[in-house]
């Protein structure tokens, strides 16, 4: 596990030279399609935030973790008939982005645990190919479930158009740090970076950053045995 020590500690020196002149956040490792006993071995180093995003591998490892002070976080897709696991069983879901799902969030979440912290997913370049509402349609949808119970609505979150331009993303990235200001000042997440721009994020105001192939490294083409996944994708964590 030398290679990934030595990841965790290049991620490490980069968010605490980022965050020299900003807040620093909280290092959220993307543990999707990868194996568990890398997930041990970033834990061992002081790492309790892991993302998940296909929720059969996710549960496995819930498990496999249950007496572990870890935080889980759903960071994919959310359909439907998969909201009452996600309830049941995460601490953060940063892709809510329709009120139908939401209402099952609140309506799931089991009344013995805390509220549900959500980030509403906002597609901040308005791309076709991902999910999330646009710009101009987040403060009604804010509106829309900013009273259900069982909720707790900390924040935004986004996934920047890819750009050769840094400059651009940055300019994303402080879109969406704007929004939320304008939305509510309570809210206290901005879930935004992730490998390639992790740094950028910080200077605009990221209070999570979501880091995959830079800690874990590559995932390959092959999906590890010890568990199976809903489906395979990347947004670039």
């Amino acid at each position: 596990m030398t290679d990934l020590a030595e990841r965790y500690q290049t991620i490490k020196a980069i968010i605490e030279s980022a965050s020299k002149s900003f807040n620093r956040p909280l290092l959220l490792a993307v543990s999707k399609v990868q194996p568990i006993k890398k997930m041990e071995f970033l834990h061992e180093f002081g790492i309790n935030d892991f993302g998940e995003s296909y929720l059969q591998e996710a549960l496995i490892k819930i498990e496999h973790f249950k007496n572990k002070p870890i935080n889980w976080h759903f960071i994919g897709p959310i359909q439907s008939n998969k909201t009452r696991l996600i309830a049941e069983n995460f601490d953060w879901v940063h892709s809510v982005c329709s009120v139908k799902v939401a209402k099952r969030l609140s309506a799931q979440r089991p009344e013995s645990m805390p509220s549900l912290n959500i980030c509403l997913q906002v597609n901040i370049d308005n791309e076709s190919t991902k999910a999330g509402k646009l710009p101009e349609e987040v403060s009604l949808f804010f509106d829309e479930i900013k009273a259900l119970p069982n909720l707790s609505i900390r924040g935004l979150m986004c996934l920047p158009k890819k750009r050769e331009n840094i400059v651009d993303t940055c300019e994303s990235f402080n879109r969406l740090a704007k929004l939320k200001n304008s939305l509510c000042d309570k809210m206290d997440t901005l879930s935004m970076g992730m490998s390639s721009d992790l740094e950028y994020a910080i200077s605009e105001g990221s209070t999570i950053v979501r880091v995959g192939t830079a800690l874990f490294g590559t995932r390959g083409d092959i999906v590890p045995s010890e568990f199976k996944v809903d489906g395979l994708n990347n947004n670039g964590y």
